[in-house]
């Protein structure tokens, strides 16, 4: 009697694991983004709560107070988007991709159900990529080779006189999978169709010279790769749905096959040519070309070039594929008020010439060289009020140096020191015999003790 019972909760307990996995595929089935998203989400939250746990160790170690600890779990959130929607995501609709192209090219119900993976991945696509640039490689997509630039700043890697074309060519490979995917086949011309897979090879191959062009071979840049990638999946995928969702309805429909294979000419030659979906990939890449050349032609009428294609990646410094050689950038060290300032707009701040600065070159200005002499002359009178004068200036000077981040705020740190330079400047007159000669050798990596010597 007792092994009956048993036998019966575990008979009982297995249907209800089947009941919940059940459940668990359906949903996936019914919402497969939405499943995606909450997947990534749960995942970067679990790798949060890790590296978090792993933080408040260390800070029990080091005898932190509990509030110190407490602020630790707020982290846990922030990493669920960081790890969850910046790291995880963009795997995670790699590997949907890859799935759909190897099991969902054939199934009608899957491939419109997840059609917004190729939405939301070519969309995120692009954010994700220039966010990257902009956030860890200091990339101003503004600033051709020929400008200077300062500290870790990078030129953009696509020439700002061809990113009109880069962006137009785009714009039509976007258009060609719009028409390709929901355009109902049996509404849309052979012609139409292929002309819409040539446009979006033209977008895959653009995105292909994009990922060629940034990656330069760091861990964290394979993140570069997945959009080029997901974007050549998307592409294989719908040329291979499309050809076989055409075979289908050729077997179903006699009458629309009877009316491809009449007729006499080389029209009607070309028309059953494009009736067979077997050729679809082949002629969408011979009606690439002449795409191309018809975009290019428009685009000429806009003031394009008729290389700005090319030049768009060659016609700048910095990447695999630039063939010109930037000016070295120039230092200054946004830790120090008046080095910050000295990147206000010149009219203003005044630069005067370059200086040395911890190995690098940094943009020099008087009112910098002034601080600078004022600061030697309390080293060398002064040296205990020296260093209680660095460390206030370390302490305070720092914080209010990173907010300047324009130019704008550098002109107004710049003027707010002006008095303090005055201050400075009576100081170096008052117990310097060669005032200016101090003021003059700041930053040239000499000191008056040298010319001494001499």
């Amino acid at each position: 009697m007792r092994k009956a019972v048993d036998c019966k909760m575990d008979w009982n307990g297995e249907n209800n694991n089947k009941k919940r996995d059940g459940k668990k595929r359906g949903f996936i089935k019914k919402h497969p983004f939405a499943a995606a998203v909450l997947f990534s989400l749960g995942a970067g939250i679990s790798m949060a709560l890790v590296v978090q746990t792993g933080m408040i160790g260390v800070y029990i170690m080091g005898g932190n107070p509990l509030s110190a600890i407490a602020e630790l779990f707020g982290a846990v959130l922030s990493g669920m988007w960081i790890y969850g929607g910046f790291i995880l995501f963009p795997l995670v609709l790699t590997g949907v991709e890859i799935y759909l192209l190897i099991k969902g090219r054939k199934d009608q119900e899957v491939y419109q159900k997840c059609r917004i993976f190729d939405v939301v991945g070519i969309l995120l696509g692009v954010f994700y990529s220039l966010m990257y640039l902009s956030l860890f490689r200091e990339v101003l997509f503004h600033a051709d080779w020929q400008e200077q630039l300062v500290n870790g700043q990078t030129h953009t890697p696509v020439y700002t006189g061809a990113q009109f074309s880069v962006i137009v060519i785009a714009a039509v490979a976007v258009a060609g999978y719009l028409v390709v995917n929901y355009i109902p086949l049996a509404k849309m011309p052979p012609l139409v169709l292929v002309l819409g897979m040539a446009a979006m090879y033209l977008g895959a191959a653009e995105t292909v010279v994009w990922g060629v062009q940034v990656f330069v071979g760091d861990l964290s840049d394979v993140l570069l790769l997945l959009f080029p990638f997901n974007c050549l999946v998307l592409t294989a995928r719908t040329v291979g749905h499309k050809m076989w969702e055409w075979e289908r309805l050729m077997e179903t429909d006699e009458a629309r096959r009877r009316q491809y294979e009449e007729g006499r000419g080389i029209l009607s030659v070309c028309n059953r040519f494009l009736a067979r979906s077997k050729y679809w990939p082949l002629a969408a890449f011979l009606l690439m070309w002449p795409l191309l050349g018809i975009l290019i032609g428009i685009l000429v009428l806009f003031g394009q070039k008729p290389d700005a294609l090319i030049r768009a990646f060659t016609e700048t410094s910095d990447w695999n594929l630039s063939q010109r050689v930037a000016p070295q950038n120039i230092y200054y060290d946004e830790h120090y008020l008046c080095t910050a300032a000295a990147g206000g707009h010149k009219k203003i701040v005044k630069p005067q010439r370059l200086g040395v600065r911890h190995g690098h070159q940094v943009i020099v200005n008087r009112q910098l060289c002034v601080a600078n002499a004022f600061e030697q002359v309390l080293e060398e009178w002064t040296p205990r009020f020296h260093r209680a004068v660095r460390h206030f200036y370390d302490t305070y000077g720092f914080p209010v140096a990173k907010l300047i981040r324009s130019e704008y705020a550098a002109d107004m740190v710049y003027l707010l020191m002006k008095p303090l330079e005055w201050l400075f400047l009576i100081v170096l007159y008052l117990t310097d015999i060669n005032p200016e000669n101090r003021i003059a050798l700041q930053y040239t990596g000499k000191s008056m003790k040298d010319f001494v010597e001499i």
